[in-house]
């Protein structure tokens, strides 16, 4: 900001008592600008508009007597001149008053931007504080209560140290899903990329299912998988989860379906083309399909987003949280129901680096 303008509105706001509001698009270097200008001239009222809130034009009012609206044209110019375009000078009354009804809309839905950004930051803050102290004593009660189990061989006390130690678990699967979505959301989910084989990735999770209660009370219940080793480079941890996550409803669906089922997990290396260049790069996608009952199609609208769930059990997070780590990775997700009408098929894929 121009020094010349800035000894200007001084002298306006501080020896002859002019209120003067300036609401300044966002840029990369605009805090210093304000700050540096701020100390110049305390009694300008200054205010950042965010991205979505500005506009190509500059608004001028002067008294709402007087209006001067200045077209942008290419803000990369050094010269004011060749930056701007066509320039309106104005003291029509029903010109100025529309323009001053702009200012102060765009005024007033910045401030309430920013009141905004307070609440979300205000809430984020107490989501992560929240969900780590409920991390903080669940470890040791797991600790605990797998000493305690190593100690007893009382078949129905077990059981009971059992039924402890999966709710527990369950906990701690929330508190991980709501940091997750907090994460998601302040779009800071970073991801630990590492070159792993996801066919041991997918056989583990594989082992995991089976050893859940959902697939030992029912007999009726099988997992297929073809083994073949495709190496890839992203977060392990990450892929772990999304293939757990959809190998679990795939197998939970199957369960309230009321009936035995199986789970086919299929995984390929398809060749694509994002650079215009015929089959020069690959794909790995997964599909993971059930003949379980389908997807609702109330659901399939929004099932991807945040709470979709018909289902007593299970927050609904799994397929946002899903979603998010597959585009952070530069693939995607999608679902579908089976075209014999039973069950429906999960498939994502990501680039293979």
């Amino acid at each position: 900001m121009d020094q010349g303008l800035l000894e200007l509105l001084k002298e306006a706001t501080e020896e002859r008592g002019v209120h003067v509001r300036i609401l300044i698009p966002a840029d990369k270097g605009i805090k210093n600008t304000i700050d540096h200008a701020t100390k110049i001239c305390p009694q300008v009222d200054f205010r950042v508009a965010e991205e979505k809130l500005q506009t190509r034009i500059t608004i001028v009012l002067i008294d709402k007597k007087d209006c001067m609206i200045v077209e942008l044209r290419d803000d990369t110019k050094d010269s004011t001149y060749y930056a701007a375009g066509l320039a309106t000078y104005s003291n029509s009354k029903s010109i100025i008053s529309s323009y001053v009804s702009i200012f102060e809309s765009l005024w007033k839905q910045n401030e309430l931007y920013e009141q905004l950004k307070i609440h979300n930051k205000m809430q984020e803050e107490f989501i992560n504080v929240a969900a780590h102290e409920l991390c903080t004593p669940m470890q040791p009660i797991i600790g605990l209560t797998e000493t305690l189990r190593s100690q007893i061989t009382d078949i129905k006390q077990l059981e009971l140290l059992q039924i402890t130690i999966r709710n527990v678990k369950r906990l701690m699967r929330l508190s991980d899903d709501i940091l997750d979505v907090t994460r998601i959301e302040g779009k800071s989910l970073q991801l630990k990329k590492e070159k792993f084989n996801l066919n041991d990735v997918i056989l583990n999770a594989m082992n995991d299912i089976t050893l859940g209660r959902e697939f030992l009370n029912n007999e009726n219940m099988k997992l297929s998988y073809n083994p073949q080793d495709i190496l890839i480079e992203a977060d392990k941890q990450r892929i772990t989860q999304v293939v757990s996550n959809l190998l679990g409803n795939a197998v939970k669906f199957i369960k309230e379906g009321g009936r035995g089922g199986t789970v086919i997990v299929d995984i390929e290396k398809k060749r694509v083309s994002r650079t215009g260049q015929e089959n020069k790069e690959h794909d790995i996608v997964v599909r993971i399909k059930d003949d379980g009952p389908g997807i609702d199609p109330e659901i399939m609208p929004r099932l991807f987003t945040k709470f979709a769930a018909k289902s007593d059990i299970g927050t609904g997070l799994g397929l946002f949280i899903s979603k998010s780590i597959i585009e952070a990775h530069g693939g995607k997700i999608w679902a579908e129901n089976n075209l014999d009408g039973k069950g429906a098929t999960f498939t994502f894929s990501m680039p293979v680096t």
